[in-house]
């Protein structure tokens, strides 16, 4: 089953902070036990949302409405994302638990199971 892993943005990541030196090494190291452990299938940084749009659809308009970028609520933007194989949701958390996190900030990881497309 595959798992998508969301990183939550923080005011440092919406502001294009790039993570420090020690985080990066640390982040590599943690990316590469993932892939020898065959769990790891992607991976991937997002851009500030200041360099994004949001589409939104209203009901009984037939087009979207196209918002350009930056969003407001950093609570509900992603900055990275794992797409990771395993067998649960417990497998992942446990996974996860050793993401590093060297300056001890505050964040958030989501974790959803991905179904196919229909």
């Amino acid at each position: 089953m595959r798992f998508m892993v969301l990183v939550k943005a923080s005011a440092d990541s919406e502001a294009g902070a790039e993570p420090s030196a020690e985080l990066i090494e640390q982040m590599n190291q943690f990316n590469a036990e993932l892939a020898e452990s065959g769990h790891l299938v992607q991976t991937a940084g997002l851009t500030p949302s200041a360099e994004g749009a949001r589409l939104l659809w209203f009901e009984g308009e037939a087009e979207p409405n196209v918002v350009d970028g930056p969003f407001a609520e950093t609570k509900e933007l992603v900055a990275g994302v794992w797409i990771l194989e395993g067998e649960s949701v417990a497998e992942i958390v446990e996974l996860m638990k050793r993401a590093p996190n060297p300056q001890r900030q505050a964040g958030t990881i989501e974790i959803r199971p991905m179904v196919d497309a229909l």
